[in-house]
């Protein structure tokens, strides 16, 4: 088999896409119809029966809408074809009837625009029209329903019966009758197509049924879902749906608008245009579904946006590609929360302009989290390149300057309130946390520069950012503070109260158990550093080695474990954050008393650094026999490695879940 060539996959995508694009617009459709359906009201005034009815026929046209919308793209085209089948065929029906029963052939003139008589009388040209018009009807009707041989002839020939009784002059109540004679034999062999395609029709549906029946015994509701929603492209629909809509709206204000002030020309004033903005964005989350369609075009613009800053700074982290997914949730949510398309159309308005100012705070921060780890890790590896340092410099600078400006403009328009009180915390957050970043980048870019061991730079930057912790901890309990105030006194509703919750949970809960964890880790790891021998002055020189974990030469002091391993104490501190063994022979690190008082010093090559008041023939026979100890000790070290393993990954996955939670605590 050749392989498929550059041009030929080419075309393959772009037929591909269109695919997708036409099964994306045959879906549309059935958000319009729900959407109606949802924003339609009925009179109360009326009989139980035909309210019971209009309930029957509502329920019905949503349940219809939502089964198309998520049937398989076979499926749906199938559905559209048989749909336009019909459609045809009615409008021929009703074509036929007006044509034999309301015009007027005798009296039917074709004239131009001068009122010159093009045509003699009779109007020969409507019927010309009237047959080409038939003929494409009944040519498409058969077409979609594949329909062949002779019989489809029949068909055309039965739909042009009527235009034939009227070019033959026949009189009214024989046109009358073949008129209906083709309807009912049109509307026979439509019956006649259903009942065949019934069968089609079950058995697809069953099998839809096993299979979706399946799919959620084996992999539950969550990815059925999950898979559902990607197989129909919800979100492209949802923006299709949104952006049609207020397009159709916006043609519509411009053409109420030109006939109101009696003029030709497309452009306006600049307060028209304001007007007609705002009356777009109003209708624009009227219901659930425009909301859903306004987050969809959210998450369309955060996920360039995203794409474009990791971009610039350089990142390639795939946790930091999901501004995609956080901001349309957070601003969905923050509509259900303040019952957005419920108010009144000028409430709306404001109310929407205030949730984007909270949302456009949340973006900021999300950008924060993405633009530090490039930040800490420039710094770190010492890159003396301005082009690479740059860009996360730069952003980090805007992170700091929209939030006072974005206070700055609220203050000096709102007054104070419980919503511009967050705003203005949720900026005064975000300037510290970039504070907090740019002052450890600063801790590591001096620590680069001078090119030796700062031995209080990790304590130097734990100070930092336990500061910034702490603040940040004292924000959400006054953020919490209030929101209780709101749900009191203001505006209280259940989804206000599930947030607060999640709120407490994330930014209060979790981050003061993760500070108090980090707090205990750092004490004990001090305290068993403290513990353990030191080796200074002398005794560096007639050790020939280098740590172990930085591959530095000793120049101040190191540090002994029992196990007569030696490490630099900053070192060694940040490998006991992580576990308690040694990085050589991964033996717990035991800090007692006799062991620090009677422990010799051993380096990584097994010298032996004598006690001051110790001979040499006794250094010579301890070192004999700590060799002798060592030999015996290398079997059940090597043995216990794989154990040591596993528990160093556990370790580790612990680590990468409370990065996790500390990230979710940041994007809350």
């Amino acid at each position: 088999m050749a392989a498929v060539g550059p041009p030929q996959q080419q075309v393959r995508m772009a037929q591909q896409q269109v695919w997708a694009a036409l099964e994306v617009a045959l879906r549309v459709p059935c958000l319009y119809i729900i959407d109606a359906i949802f924003n339609s009201y009925y009179d109360s005034s009326q009989s139980r029966f035909c309210i019971g009815l209009q309930i029957f026929l509502r329920l019905l046209g949503i349940v219809v809408s939502s089964i198309v919308l998520i049937l398989s793209q076979r499926s749906l085209f199938k559905f559209y074809m048989y749909s336009s089948a019909f459609l045809l065929a009615a409008t021929s029906v009703l074509v036929n009837y007006y044509a034999a029963l309301h015009i007027d052939f005798y009296g039917a003139y074709n004239t131009s625009a001068f009122g010159i008589e093009l045509l003699p009388r009779k109007g020969p040209s409507l019927w010309m029209a009237l047959i080409v018009l038939q003929l494409t009807f009944g040519i498409g009707y058969v077409t979609l329903l594949h329909i062949q041989s002779i019989y489809s002839q029949l068909i055309i020939l039965n739909i042009l019966v009527p235009v034939i009784g009227l070019i033959t002059e026949l009189p009214l109540h024989i046109r009358e009758t073949l008129v209906f004679m083709s309807s009912l034999i049109l509307i026979f062999n439509t019956m006649l197509v259903l009942a065949v395609k019934l069968k089609w029709f079950y058995y697809s549906t069953r099998y839809v049924y096993l299979l979706v029946r399946h799919m959620y015994r084996i992999y539950g509701l969550q990815l059925l879902m999950e898979d559902t929603w990607k197989r129909i492209r919800f979100p492209d629909i949802l923006r299709v749906f949104w952006l049609t809509r207020i397009t159709a709206q916006a043609t519509v204000l411009m053409y109420i608008l030109r006939m109101a002030n009696e003029t030709e020309s497309f452009l306006i004033s600049w307060d028209d245009f304001w007007d007609i903005i705002c009356n777009l964005i109003i209708s624009g989350c009227d219901s659930t579904l425009t909301v859903l369609g306004m987050s969809a075009v959210i998450s369309s613009i955060a996920h360039y946006l995203g794409l474009g800053i990791l971009a610039f700074i350089g990142s390639t982290e795939e946790d930091d590609r999901r501004l995609g997914f956080v901001a349309p949730v957070l601003f969905f949510i923050l509509a259900l929360q303040t019952g957005l398309s419920g108010l009144r159309p000028e409430e709306r308005l404001i109310r929407l302009s205030r949730n984007m100012c909270l949302l456009l705070t949340a973006v900021l921060h999300f950008i924060h989290g993405m633009t530090d780890p490039v930040l800490m890790s420039l710094s770190a590896s010492h890159v003396s390149s301005f082009h690479r340092h740059f860009p996360v410099l730069f952003v980090s600078a805007c992170l700091f300057i929209l939030p006072v400006l974005l206070s700055y403009v609220l203050w000096h328009h709102y007054a104070l309130n419980t919503w511009l009180f967050a705003v203005t915390a949720f900026c005064v957050e975000l300037c510290l946390k970039v504070i907090v970043s740019l002052t450890v980048y600063t801790l590591f870019m001096i620590d680069g520069y001078y090119n030796v061991l700062w031995e209080k730079l990790d304590d130097y930057v734990y100070f930092v950012r336990s500061t910034g912790n702490i603040i940040e901890f004292i924000f959400g309990v006054v953020m919490f503070g209030n929101g209780a105030y709101t749900m009191m006194f203001e505006s209280g509703s259940k989804i206000r109260a599930c947030m607060m919750c999640l709120h407490a949970y994330f930014n209060i809960y979790l981050q003061v158990k993760n500070g108090w964890k980090t707090f205990m880790n750092r004490r004990t790891a001090v305290k068993k550093i403290n513990s353990l021998p030191e080796i200074k002055g002398s005794h560096l020189q007639e050790i020939d080695d280098v740590c172990a974990i930085c591959y530095h030469e000793f120049t101040t002091s190191a540090r002994i474990t029992p196990c007569n391993h030696y490490f630099h104490a900053l070192c060694l501190r940040k490998w006991l954050y992580i576990q308690d063994t040694c990085p050589m022979c991964h033996q717990k690190v035991y800090i007692e008393d006799d062991i620090k008082d009677n422990s010799n010093v051993s380096n990584n090559n097994g010298f032996i650094a004598p006690n001051e008041n110790q001979n040499p023939e006794e250094a010579l026979r301890e070192d004999a026999a700590g060799s002798d100890r060592e030999m015996n000790e290398d079997d059940s070290t090597d043995c216990d490695d794989d154990i040591q393993r596993e528990r160093n990954g556990g370790i580790q996955h612990t680590g990468a879940a409370a990065a996790a939670a500390e990230f979710n605590d940041d994007t809350d």
